[in-house]
This record gives structure tokens, C-alpha cells and sequence, in this order.
């Protein structure tokens, strides 16, 4: 909207500069609907030739004075040059014109408005990663205030992410970007059952996540480069993240690994998930139900309620059956935890058969 009132004031500007050469008694006076015509398309061309720079995502008052005050000392630069030239080839003004003044001026006028308007719209077309660079000494931009979390697909057909915005300990804008939801929308229209159930399911968590007051969803248009548009979903999203200075929440174990290469701050749900488990301490009594042997000669294996696989030493007899065991190690990675334990000797290797229903 701001870009609209820019150009808008930028046309109507040239035309009273052109109107104002053009006056009753002034220099052309009598070619005035040419030159008010002439200065209506010049402004028309500026704007076009604005529109077709690539444009990228920041709009920020602070950009609008930086970029007026720039476009000021432009202004008055050319004007001195404007003045040079009068005075080398009009040392005396033209003859029989008294109003070579007003041309003059109506022309550093018109240079004025360009140049602030070039100055205020490259600025708020640019990423503010604006540095100044003086011999010996660097100014740099300070990131200041919330840096926003960009969710990629797979935290979103997760699930968990809207989970952990209902606790409300997220209070920095989520970035939904364009090119992830449509592989999302591309997910749910797969020919696989699987697939489109999962992209479903994912569209339903972000249909929820927008109509959750405690955070704030935004769907991200970026303007990606050439090179940067034929890139992996993976590489675009942590180029983004580059951009935006946010951070990446996922649960991919390679975009994970790939964003910590790139110097990009991680958020893995799995790594969130098993810090928020209680840990289990060896020599610890445990109860779990023994569901299918494992891989190793008479193991067994069962899960928690949170969903961790536990493997039980010559636990392959109780399959089937409820047991408790004494934790020996536990195994914590990215990708999720184990617990291993054995027979509790103070249980006497007793186990508990798991009712079974009758059928009906």
C-alpha cells in the first residue's frame, strides 16, 4: 500500500512540475499540453522502470526518512551539476527569455523528486542487512526483537508444532512459506493413500494453527533468484531462514544436519519431545508390556506410553505379557531415544499376562 501512495504522489509531483514551467508569461508556455503530457509519461516510465527491479520483502518507516535523506543529498549533488552546466553554456541567460529561471527550476525540481523517489523505493524493496563500511571500523545491522520460526512440511504433518503453540510458550510469528504449501497441497493430492492422508492431515494442522489466537501464522510469499527458485524445497526453506534471520522448525533428520552447516539455528521437535521426557536412570523399575522379540538372541521389545522403545534382555519369553524390568543404558539421539533394561531380579522375573478380550 505504501509503494502505491509512493508512485501515486510520484505522477501527480511531475505534473505540477510540469505545470508549473508552463505557466501563463514562462518559457514554452506555448507547447503547454505537450509538456504536462510529456512530464505525465516521464513519471509513468520511472514507476514502470521501478516495478520491473526484482523486489524483495522488507517495508519499514525507519526505510522511507533513510531513504529521503539519500535521495536529498543525491538531489542536491545534481543540482550543483545543473548548475555548472547553466553557467558554462547560458553565462547570461537565454536572450529574449525572462523566464529561463523557471525552467531551471522546474528541472532540479523533477531531479529532486526521482532521486528521492529511487532512494525511498530501493530501500523498501531491500532486506534491511544495510552495512556500512568505513576503513579500520564496520558498522552492522543489530537483529533486534523476534526472530520468526519457519515451519517446513514435515512439522506440519507431525502435528506436535500445534501442540506446543496451545502451551503458548511460542510468542514469535510462525512463517508458513508459498513453496511449502504447495508441496503440502501437492502431498495431499497424491495418487498414494498415504501420501494424501498425510498431506490432508497436515493441511487440517495448519488450518488449526490459523485460527489459534496464542500464535500468529503468516503465509510467506518469498522472491527467490533464478538459481535460488530451482532449488530444493530444503535449500530455498534454510535460504529463507537466511533472509528473514529466523529459524527452521522441523523433525527431518538431513534438513537438520544440512541447516546446521549453514550456520542456521535448528528447532527439531524430536530433540524438543526428548528433552521433555523424563529421563530414566539406571537401576530404575520400569513397567512395560513386551510386544514382538528383538533383534538380538532373546530380546524383547515394548513401548512407553510417550512412544520410547524400550529393549529388554531375554525379554523374547514374555511376550505378550506386562513385566517389569530394571533400566540398564538409555540411548538419545535426534531421531529419538531407547531405553534398555532387563528382568527385574526383585520382581523375580514374574510377569503380569496382558487380558485379552473375548471375541464377541
Amino acid at each position: 500500500m505504501l509503494q502505491h501512495f509512493l508512485r501515486l504522489f510520484l505522477i501527480l509531483a511531475m505534473l505540477a512540475a510540469g505545470m508549473s514551467v508552463v505557466e501563463e508569461g514562462q518559457l514554452f508556455s506555448e507547447s503547454r499540453n505537450i509538456l504536462i503530457i510529456g512530464s505525465f509519461f516521464l513519471a509513468i516510465i520511472v514507476v514502470v522502470v521501478e516495478i520491473l527491479i526484482p523486489r524483495k520483502s522488507l517495508q519499514a518507516l525507519a526505510g522511507v526518512f533513510f531513504g529521503l535523506v539519500v535521495g536529498l543529498l543525491v538531489a542536491y549533488v545534481l543540482n550543483l551539476v545543473v548548475d555548472l552546466l547553466v553557467s558554462a553554456f547560458f553565462p547570461i541567460g537565454v536572450p529574449g527569455v525572462d523566464s529561463t529561471d523557471a525552467a531551471i527550476a522546474a528541472t532540479k525540481f523533477m531531479l529532486g523528486i526521482i532521486s528521492c523517489y529511487y532512494c525511498i523505493s530501493f530501500v523498501l524493496q531491500t532486506k534491511d542487512d544495510i552495512r556500512f563500511v568505513i576503513p579500520y571500523v564496520e558498522f552492522a545491522k543489530q537483529i533486534k526483537g523476534e526472530r520468526p520460526i519457519l515451519l517446513d512440511t514435515s512439522v506440519i504433518i507431525d502435528g506436535r508444532i500445534a501442540e506446543i503453540c496451545d502451551t503458548g510458550i511460542i510468542d514469535q510469528p510462525l512463517i508458513v512459506p508459498r513453496f511449502v504449501l504447495q508441496e503440502l497441497q501437492t502431498v495431499a493430492d497424491s495418487g498414494d493413500k498415504l501420501k494424501r492422508v498425510r498431506g490432508r492431515r497436515g493441511l487440517d494442522i495448519l488450518n488449526g494453527l490459523q485460527a489459534n489466537t496464542r500464535v500468529e501464522v503468516q503465509i510467506h510469499d518469498p522472491q527467490f533468484t533464478k538459481d535460488e527458485g530451482a532449488e530444493p524445497v530444503d535449500s530455498k526453506l534454510l535460504t529463507l531462514a537466511q533472509q528473514l534471520n529466523g529459524r527452521v522448525a522441523t523433525n527431518d533428520y538431513n534438513l537438520n544436519k544440512l541447516g546446521k552447516v549453514r550456520g542456521i539455528d535448528i528447532i527439531n521437535i524430536n530433540d524438543l519431545a526428548n528433552a521433555l521426557k523424563p529421563v530414566a536412570l539406571p537401576g530404575e523399575a520400569l513397567t512395560v508390556k513386551i510386544i514382538k522379540p528383538g533383534e538380538e538372541g532373546g530380546q524383547g521389545v515394548g513401548y512407553l506410553d510417550d512412544g520410547t522403545m524400550v529393549v529388554v534382555d531375554n525379554g523374547r519369553e514374555y511376550i505378550g505379557q506386562i513385566v517389569e524390568i530394571a533400566v540398564t543404558s538409555m540411548l538419545q539421539t535426534s531421531a529419538g531415544r531407547m531405553i534398555f533394561g532387563r528382568i527385574d531380579p526383585g520382581n523375580g522375573g514374574q510377569a503380569t499376562r496382558s487380558p485379552r478380550r473375548r471375541p464377541s
